[in-house]
Parts: C-alpha cells; structure tokens; sequence
C-alpha cells in the first residue's frame, strides 16, 4: 500500500512538519506537533489522500481560522456576544462582525462526528464562529483544530439550559418562521435549529435559508443534530456556487474536511499506533469489517452468515480450503500473500468465528489471513470516554484499511470508511433475521448518508408537499441502505476512468 511513506521508519519530525504532512496546504503550520501527534504523523499511516484540496478550500479555511481566532472564546468579542446573550438584549447592532454557530452534543460517538463534520461547513457557509458543546468527551477525543484558540464551549457559557432546547422551543427555527417574526424588524436574542432525523419538515426549512432574511441578524446560532446534514446543504441554491468552488469532486467533502478538523488526541492516537504496529503493519494487505447488530447484543448466526456471504461474493477473502493437516509455515518466504482482518463491533463472537474458520481451514489458494479486533466492548455505552476513546481509536483504524465492509444505517460503519476515502461495500439490514440476496452492495461514493433530508424544493419552499430531493441535482442520489436518505456522489459524465 503507498502510504506516502516508509510504515516501519516512521521519519516524525520535531518542529516545523514538512510540506507534505501539511496534506497540500490543508493543515496549517505552526501547530504544536507534540501536543497532538496524530495531526502530523497520520500521514504516514494512511494512503496518499484521494482527494485533494482545492486553493479555494484552502483560503476558506485560512480565513475561517482567523475569523475564529478574533471571535473565539476567551476574546473580547465572544465576552461581549456572551453577556449580550446572558441579559437577553435582542439588539444586535453593534456585533463587532462576530456571529457563533453553537453545535450541542448529541447522542453516539459517530453521530456527534458526523454533525460536527456538517456543523463547521455550516459556519464556513454562513460566516459563523463554530464553538462546540464539549458533552463529558470532546476535549479528549480531538485536538484543537484551530491555530491560537479553542472550539470548546467555554464552561460557564450564560446560556441557562441550551442543553435542554428541543423542537418545541420558543426559539425553534420553525416557531419563528411559521410565527411570521422575521421580518426586517424582528429580534431574536437566539435562535435554535433542530435538524435532527426525525425532524419535523418545518424544521427542516432551516436547509433552504438564505441567511439574508432574518438569520444575519442573529448573534448566536444554535444547532442540534445526530445526522451527516452537509448534503443538503447542497440544495440550497444560496450555496451552490460557494460549494461548488470549495468542492468540486462532490463525494470528497467529509473527507478533506475530517482530515483537516478531527485530529485524535494522543490518548486515543496512541491506541491506534500501538494496535497497528502490533497487528497490522506487516501485512500485504487489510480488509476492515465493521459490524453493528440492530437487534440486540447478543451474537447471530444470521450476521455471520451475511458477513462471509458479503465478502465471498466481492471476492474480498479468500476460499477456506480443506481441513488444515499440520501447522502453517513459519517463515515469510514459506508463506503466501498476507491478508489482516480487522473487524469492529460489540461482540466478540464475530471476530472468533471467522478467525477459528482460516485457523481450521486456511485459504485454498495459500493466502495467509490474520483476523483481529481491538475491543469488545458488549454494549454501547453513551458520553463515556473510555468507551468513546476506544471507538475513536476502531474509526481510524478502519479508516487505515485497503477495503472495507460496513454495516448500513451506522453512523460509526460512515466514519470508518469516509475518514480514509474508502468506498464500502455495505451490507444491507437483514429482515426476520434472513441474510439479505445480496448481502452487499459497493457504495456509490466513500460520503456518509444524510438519514433526515429535506423532502420539498429550496426554491418553493412548500414544506407540507413531498419532493423526491434525490433526483434534485446531478450529485445527490438516494442512499444503498436507507432508500430515504441522500448523500453525495460524483455523477458518472465525471468521474475519473
């Protein structure tokens, strides 16, 4: 695998990282390199990025850091916008050019990525300064993204209950469009935006806003969400342009936007080296499995089943040949091509069978395949940073992979493979425990599945009627494993031969 550099070295640097740990231009310089080891060093365990940064991109980004830096927490700007909030003036005259997008902790570990991945295209949209809800684990998952400031949502933020905002709250983007209280005189000390999946459809206008109506006028933002809601963003006609110059390879913007925004922090980073340099790193080739069962903890013989179908059927493991007689070579020369497996997933039971079947039976055609997993942990366990570390640590792994299974409707299967520009292949949600004909499909493009989109046309606006939002442009088509969502992909008069 080209990896951009030697695996086994390693040649880290002290100071100043070289050019092309910079990943062309996407990250900045001058960050503390030893303070977030993964930020540089990842590129030397990952593929060469298959998809590149625009100059556009890349001045957006810069001028997003300094935006972030003159508003961010601990300025006198975000003290006076905060005290603003605290006393409830709705005036918003003077806002010192500083408006904030507050994204608010929500649900799993792989929703929250994916919301924080759409949430900073958002604010890159609309001019806002991005502070996040740290929950009880964000500080030690990710490194500070931003050179010279913090993301983190200060603790004693004056906000009473923001925590608490739903749907039905005075401020919700739907009760104020629908009241009619955005007209050029209307004030609103915040307003909250609640595109959560199972949004209702007056909510989900908040997709179509021009920014220019009312939104401009509001000082501070605040955005709940547990799905990959950049898509949509996609339908607005007000964004078009700027996206289309940010990116023009539709089915590339979780990626270059991860690889620039979520950088482990060392605790995690560390998990993932060590892992890898125990059970990967001398292998010719790996295949990520990440499995997630929706009907219970406990093991099914149904999802074994669709796994080795799946993989059989892409010809992604090899054939278990007869019974093995004596044990295998122990030397490199005497064996075959190497193959690791890398599964994911709560129950341990999965990996064990597919391990104890090529321990049995090794490959017919001399294939040595090793199979491993990193934690079992037998349930999912919310806003606990051990169990949100290890995860994190199982994303990027996954993400190191050459190819990769996921398992449809997993926000964590999305992560795994878009972080490392893999396209999966997806296998399908069972039904009365039967494996699916077939098993798996390949995914259009390596983008997660925005689970709750819009379904009505931007230009109209007629939330109440239903419009087929897949077919609305060249590059958002309805998803493999949730007929109503919608993602991004690259339409086929452009993609690369």
């Amino acid at each position: 695998m080209d990896t951009g550099g030697s695996r086994e070295s390693l040649p880290f640097t002290v100071g100043e990282p070289k050019k092309y740990e910079l990943l062309g231009g996407l990250l900045p310089p001058g960050l503390d390199d030893q303070s977030c080891d993964s930020r540089y060093q990842s590129v030397y365990y990952r593929k060469n990025m298959t998809r590149s940064p625009t100059p556009y991109l890349i001045m957006r980004l810069r001028l997003q850091e300094t935006l972030q830096r003159r508003c961010g927490p601990g300025t006198a700007p975000y003290i006076k916008a905060s005290e603003r909030l605290r006393s409830g003036l709705k005036n918003v005259d003077a806002v010192d050019g500083c408006s904030y997008l507050v994204l608010l902790s929500y649900r799993g570990l792989g929703n929250r990525i994916l919301a924080t991945v759409s949430a900073f295209l958002y604010a890159m949209l609309t001019d806002r300064v991005l502070p996040v809800d740290r929950g009880k684990a964000l500080g030690d998952l990710f490194c500070e993204p931003f050179p010279g400031t913090t993301w983190l949502l200060p603790l004693d933020f004056p906000l009473e209950g923001y925590k608490d905002l739903g749907e039905e709250a005075a401020e919700s983007y739907e009760n104020v469009t629908l009241g009619n209280n955005t007209g050029p005189a209307s004030e609103h000390r915040f307003v909250y935006i609640h595109l959560d999946h199972a949004a209702s459809a007056a909510n989900r206008l908040a997709y179509c806003d021009d920014h220019l109506q009312f939104l401009h006028r509001v000082q501070w933002v605040f955005l709940r969400t547990d799905s990959y809601i950049a898509p949509s963003f996609f339908l607005n006609p007000v964004y078009q342009k700027e996206l289309d110059r940010m990116f023009p390879r539709k089915d590339s913007v979780f990626y270059v936007l991860s690889r620039y925004l979520l950088h482990p922090t060392n605790g995690v980073w560390h998990m993932v080296t060590r892992f890898y340099d125990t059970h990967l790193k001398d292998a010719d080739e790996w295949l990520g499995i990440q499995i997630r069962v929706w009907d219970g903890d406990r093991p099914f013989q149904h999802i074994l089943d669709q796994i080795l179908a799946c993989t059989a059927q892409e010809h992604l493991l090899p054939v278990p040949g007869v019974a093995a007689r004596r044990p295998p070579p122990t030397h490199a020369a005497a064996r075959g091509r190497s193959k690791t497996v890398l599964t994911t997933g709560l129950n341990g039971w999965y990996h064990d069978s597919i391990r104890e079947m090529y321990r049995r039976s090794p490959a017919a055609n001399g294939e040595v395949v090793t199979v491993h997993q990193p934690s079992h942990e037998e349930h999912q366990r919310f806003f606990q940073v051990e169990h949100d570390m290890k995860a994190l640590a199982e994303m990027y792994l996954l993400s190191m992979t050459d190819r990769i299974v996921t398992t449809g409707w997993s926000t964590f299967g999305y992560v795994g493979a878009a972080l490392g520009g893999l396209t999966p292949y997806i296998m399908m949600k069972p039904k009365n425990r039967v494996v699916p004909n077939p098993p798996c499909k390949r995914s259009m493009s390596m983008e997660p599945c925005n689970h709750g989109p819009p379904y009505f046309e931007c230009t109209r606006k007629e939330y109440h009627k239903v419009f087929h939002t897949g077919n609305a442009v060249p590059h958002l088509q309805y998803c493999e494993d949730i007929p109503w969502g919608v993602k991004l992909t690259e339409p086929i008069a452009y993609k690369e031969a």
